[in-house]
């Protein structure tokens, strides 16, 4: 990233907590030169601090990039404050969940390029996956600045309309809470079962691990990998039976759940 027009031109990190703090140390070791980033922050860490940034300084007057990740509670707030930027060449980026386009449009300008990003929270530890979407205004160009940036903290995909923003919160923005209460109900299982709680937490959360980092390095599918595991009338079966039931089971659950995220998803993004 030392050679590119955000290194050139200057980054700006409006909102620096642990999300913002993991992206800011992926693009430091991509090259990005400390002194092209601009982080306001009102309680900077302590790891910030040292990082040779500009912190809580004069801003550039047209950086390549604000990105905008503080709360969305913050953000009538904290966007007025950058409406000199809304020049039509600076890239304003938000991450901030529920802040619509059309919000930005009508605070920055409709000629502003935008690009609206749900990250999850495995991003902290650079393996999330993001899902973006752009204005018109931003273009191609626009969305691979926005790809490079966020790709410091994992996978990126694109979106075709902003409508699929709830959906994928639903899906990936609040998935990871379903994956730690598996973890938890599948450990209380076994201690149910007679194993000591500490191990049986263990056996769960490395279970739970490796059979996501298996579906990611196999180039079978779910499915597949499932049937491969699944020996005739054995233990799998017999509890898949139970998981696979069409009316109690995975199915109907995992359905039910992500409507309800992407539902208030919805309502939320209404105000």
């Amino acid at each position: 990233m030392q050679d590119t027009r955000i290194a050139n031109q200057g980054l700006v990190l409006l909102g620096c907590g642990k999300m913002g703090s993991a992206m800011l140390a992926g693009w430091l070791a991509k090259g990005l030169p400390p002194a092209s980033v601009w982080v306001i922050d009102p309680k900077p860490s302590d790891w910030l601090r040292t990082q040779g940034i500009n912190l809580n300084t004069d801003l550039p007057t047209a950086p390549a990039i604000v990105l905008v990740a503080v709360k969305p509670q913050m953000m009538a707030d904290a966007l007025p404050t950058l409406q000199a930027m809304g020049n039509g060449d600076t890239l304003f980026v938000s991450v901030a969940a529920g802040i619509t386009i059309g919000t930005f449009e009508e605070i920055l300008g409709a000629g502003t390029p935008i690009v609206r990003s749900m990250p999850n929270t495995p991003a902290a530890i650079s393996k999330g996956i993001t899902a973006i979407v752009a204005n018109d205004v931003a273009g191609d160009t626009a969305l691979d600045e926005a790809e490079l940036l966020l790709s410091a903290v994992g996978q990126v995909v694109r979106l075709t309309s902003e409508d699929q923003i709830d959906a994928v919160t639903g899906v990936s923005g609040s998935g990871p809470a379903y994956v730690f209460h598996m973890i938890e109900t599948l450990a209380a299982a076994g201690e149910a079962q007679g194993l000591p709680a500490q191990m049986a937490l263990q056996l769960a959360k490395a279970t739970v691990a490796g059979a996501g980092a298996l579906a990611m390095a196999a180039e079978d599918d779910p499915a597949q990998l499932r049937i491969n595991v699944t020996s005739p009338n054995g233990t799998t079966q017999a509890a898949l039976e139970v998981l696979m039931d069409p009316e109690n089971g995975f199915p109907a659950l995992l359905e039910r759940a992500v409507k309800a995220a992407t539902d208030r998803s919805r309502e939320l993004a209404r105000g």
